[in-house]
């Protein structure tokens, strides 16, 4: 007996083409020399660059979940989806706890008025 699923022509249907992988890849090139040079340059200001980064960052998040992990192009997308919802969960959890552990490093370790602090403890003026 065959396996239909596991045909040529459906396995086919799951891996890029060399022209896609060469599009991926220039495509993540340009967005990673992108931000780059934006922050170099220091093309905007504060918030404006960090927005622009955040963009290109999303930007090659998509390029690579498309160009190079096909999602959108497998027969059964749920799992791959739910693997990609469970993925988000987990970095969210790090990045807000790694905020959350800097905030409160910097609240508990740091003094908050520095000058007072050296003028009263260290008598340096």
């Amino acid at each position: 007996m065959s396996n239909v699923e596991n045909t040529p022509v459906e396995q086919e249907a799951h891996h890029g083409t060399l022209v896609s992988y060469s599009v991926g890849f220039i495509l993540s090139i340009l967005l990673t020399v992108a931000a780059y040079f934006s922050v170099v340059n220091q093309l905007l200001p504060g918030r404006t660059l960090v927005a622009l980064i955040v963009g290109l960052a999303v930007t090659q998040l998509l390029v690579q979940l498309l160009f190079f992990l096909h999602l959108g192009r497998e027969s059964k997308p749920r799992w791959n989806v739910m693997v990609l919802l469970f993925m988000l969960v987990v970095i969210g959890i790090l990045v807000i706890g790694s905020l959350w552990i800097m905030y409160n490093l910097d609240y508990h370790m740091m003094p908050h008025d520095v000058d007072t602090y050296l003028l009263e403890e260290e008598g340096i003026q």
